[in-house]
């Protein structure tokens, strides 16, 4: 019997899940818009918004727990400074999940996860940069 365990299994081992979950709630933080299926993206929807809780409380050992959970010291960066003081007069909700058809290969539900009151310019900011970079790379050669 499943008593007191909550959540889906989603065909992955608990570690395969946790390390999926970290990945994912670090590509939302740093693209503040990802495109996943339907299942993941309401598995995810809590772990993100506990973690805008922390960046909110902005203290050294919330950013400790932030770093433990997603492993990515940049993106509790941005989750700490950008994100936290934007939503920092929201109490909660600061996620939007909406339906985005079916996936062409297996007919997987898909839906898009973002932030609320999103930054449309952070999406694609790292290929920009780094695309920018292999340009002034290239001519300086």
């Amino acid at each position: 019997m499943r008593h007191q365990n909550s959540g889906r299994k989603l065909n992955r081992t608990a570690s395969h899940r946790k390390a999926m979950f970290a990945n994912m709630a670090a590509s939302l933080i740093q693209h503040e818009q990802i495109v996943t299926t339907l299942p993941k993206a309401k598995e995810i929807r809590p772990i993100v918004e506990k973690l805008v809780t922390l960046g909110k409380r902005g203290d050294l050992h919330a950013r400790r727990q932030a770093i433990s959970q997603i492993r990515d010291v940049a993106v509790v960066g941005k989750l700490f400074d950008a994100i936290a003081t934007r939503y920092a007069s929201r109490n909660g909700g600061y996620l939007r999940i909406m339906k985005a058809g079916y996936r062409h290969g297996d007919n997987a539900p898909l839906a898009v996860i973002e932030f609320v009151d999103r930054d449309v310019d952070a999406k694609g900011a790292a290929d920009k940069a780094r695309v920018a970079a292999e340009a002034d790379a290239a001519e300086a050669a």
